[in-house]
């Protein structure tokens, strides 16, 4: 019961109300999201693509990230940017280096660090619906998975939820006027991007919302008056079982 898969088996139940739909995988934790589609048996109810070209089949992770496991075929990727341009695309699964109280994200730049934008711009602002797979807080983040629910054992030294992105690589503004729906999926709490802006809507069994989440967030989101439980099957060993 990693960090990563409880946060890609929150954001797999993302796909059920779906039905049928084509899905972008990003690099990194939300690799995991295909992984657990195929744990739960949901993995019919979609087909997964990479931008580099393969759709269908089962994507590849880590360093062989890019290919993938038997898919239906692999097209040119400006072809395959040609489909995300176009709207093809009706969810994504990406990763989230930084996020602030307007729902950008910062993914590209980091001090001196700059890891550029890649194809993520494309995916992020053309899919219906984008869901940002991220911890919490970062560097140190130890969590442990107790009695059906979390518990976090050493706090992250650096906020993820910031009070402005160093660089916006993905418009909260610019999505809400598309319609997009944007949720941001972490290991403790499940935000979704409203007009209000940032808003807390579900929270981990064992988290404390004002000590784990709001005293750690550099801003202070919107929180729904009774926000959700997220699911217990998260955070058990064996199967969630959700393939209803």
């Amino acid at each position: 019961m990693s960090i990563r898969k409880i946060i890609a088996r929150r954001s797999a139940l993302e796909l059920l109300p779906l039905g049928n739909c084509t899905v972008n995988l990003g690099i990194g934790m939300p690799e995991g999201v295909a992984n657990i589609a195929r744990e739960e048996n949901i993995r019919d109810r979609m087909t997964l693509t990479v931008e580099s070209g393969p759709i269908g089949g089962l994507p590849a992770s880590g360093l062989s990230f890019g290919a993938s496991y038997s898919p239906s075929c692999v097209v040119p990727q400006p072809s395959q940017f040609d489909f995300y341009d176009g709207g093809g695309l009706d969810i994504a699964f990406l990763g989230a280096g930084e996020v602030d109280a307007a729902g950008n994200v910062n993914v590209s730049k980091f001090g001196p660090k700059f890891a550029g934008c890649g194809g993520f711009i494309n995916i992020s602002q053309n899919a219906r619906q984008v869901i940002f797979c991220t911890t919490f807080t970062a560097d140190g983040l130890k969590i442990a998975a107790v009695d059906n629910g979390l518990q976090i054992a050493q706090e992250g030294k650096t906020a993820k939820f910031v009070e402005k992105v160093e660089q916006i690589t993905f418009s909260g503004k610019y999505a809400l006027e598309k319609g997009t729906v944007v949720k941001y999926v972490t290991e403790r709490g499940v935000f979704q991007l409203e007009k209000e802006g940032l808003t807390l809507t579900e929270i981990a069994p064992g988290i404390d919302m004002e000590r784990d989440i709001l005293d750690r967030m550099q801003f202070k989101p919107r929180v729904v008056a009774s926000p959700k439980l997220m699911n217990p099957a998260i955070f058990s060993e064996g199967k969630m079982n959700i393939n209803g």
